[in-house]
């Protein structure tokens, strides 16, 4: 075994660690201004989030982060309890090239996140999500150039993989990590320790990377990554979509609905529109509804003639929440509901009704026969009056003397 080369052999074993230390990498990847290339990628959190309500833990959220190879900044990022799809890739670029002041404000963050515009390119790896036709469709009609790692070679993509080692490393601080491996975890329970939900870890990430990671000295650059950007900023053609609406509208989850005539029903949420009054009962087409998964308050309804309305709750007293928070309720209740369902109580009932069935079968099943017995006895003591009368002969006719 040992005549056989190192790497040759930790490649047929798949041990990726010994394949990265006996792999050279001479060359280097620099980019001379900020927004040229973006690197996006996805990573599980090594972290579990609790429920909003319960606060039971509900499973480990994936983290996509987008990052600017020349600043080292981070561009943007999405945190989902879903896979890597074509949803959190989009989110996460959408994130990543409008401006960020009123999400930070949302989320009661000061720290400024300058980093706003269309990236040149962007490098990812070869998933499904980043093959999508309306992934390419969308980054065609902006003017973003795609450039697809080779499969099997994550060093393309070192910068971001670095920039996930960093963020994950944070996160081994927090309760409820899962640390990087078995042996740093050792006997501490993740579960029981989970603390923060998924809302809450967003927020932490969020401080974090304007807070800390942008504001530290990076050791590639020798300088932190919001110097190197300031320093860049007036020198960045700030290049942002033509038509903002369709450039999101192209990134934004879709579904097909029917418009009924209170509205559109998603995700057990109604909206309406008085723009679509004219629609109503006028063809049985389905159409394409548009959504952001971050705030439901909200959709984009194509009509039958091919332009976008907005819609919003038929309710519009109703808060905005998040698709998570939706889907999160009617789980809830389904299972509130589940808790109200008295077992015994359906078993006992069914019981009864199987034993009132059968008496009352045989109740008429036995009045049935007493009545055909009755009707049998009653013929018979006809016909036994009647013998021996010949009845060819006329019975004789007695007058009633009363």
């Amino acid at each position: 075994m040992k005549d056989i080369d190192l790497q040759k052999r930790a490649n047929r074993r798949g041990e990726q660690k010994i394949v990265k230390a006996t792999t050279a990498v001479p060359g280097s990847f620099e980019v001379s201004r900020p927004l040229a290339v973006v690197q996006i990628d996805h990573t599980k959190a090594d972290i579990f989030v609790v429920d909003e309500e319960t606060r039971q833990p509900i499973g480990r959220p994936w983290l996509t982060l987008a990052m600017d190879v020349c600043s080292r900044m981070v561009t943007g990022f999405y945190l989902t309890m879903e896979a890597p799809s074509r949803l959190s890739t989009s989110m996460c670029l959408l994130h990543s090239v409008f401006d960020k002041s009123a999400w930070l404000r949302e989320r009661e963050i000061t720290e400024s996140w300058p980093v706003a515009g269309l990236p040149d390119m962007v490098h990812v790896d070869n998933g499904a999500d980043f093959r999508s036709r309306a992934f390419k469709r969308g980054c065609q009609d902006a003017g973003i150039a795609i450039e697809w790692r080779p499969p099997g070679e994550p060093r393309f993509g070192g910068h971001i993989e670095r920039l996930i080692g960093t963020q994950m490393g944070r996160l081994h601080l927090l309760p409820g990590t899962t640390f990087s491996n078995e042996q740093e975890l050792g006997a501490y329970d993740s579960k029981r320790h989970a603390a923060l939900t998924l809302r809450e870890l967003e927020r932490y990430i969020a401080l974090d990377i304007v807070g800390a990671y942008h504001q530290s000295i990076h050791s590639s650059l020798g300088r932190p990554p919001i110097a190197v950007w300031r320093e860049h900023e007036g020198e960045i053609p700030l290049r942002l979509p033509q038509d903002r609406m369709r450039f999101w509208l192209t990134f934004l989850p879709e579904q097909e609905r029917t418009l009924m005539p209170d509205g559109i029903h998603l995700f057990k949420l109604r909206y309406w529109s008085p723009a679509l009054s004219a629609d109503v009962g006028r063809s049985d087409r389905r159409l394409l509804v548009k959504y952001d998964p971050r705030d439901m308050a909200r959709i984009f309804v194509r009509r039958p003639s091919g332009n976008f309305v907005e819609a919003r709750y038929a309710d519009v007293t109703l808060p905005s929440i998040t698709l998570h928070e939706a889907l999160t309720a009617r789980r809830t209740l389904r299972a509130k509901g589940r808790r109200e369902v008295d077992t015994r109580a359906i078993v006992r009932t069914a019981v009864a009704q199987r034993e009132l069935v059968e008496a009352a079968t045989d109740k008429t099943a036995a009045a049935r026969r007493g009545k055909a017995s009755s009707k049998s006895k009653v013929d018979d003591r006809g016909l036994g009056s009647l013998r021996g009368v010949d009845s060819s002969k006329p019975v004789p006719f007695v007058e009633d003397t009363d």
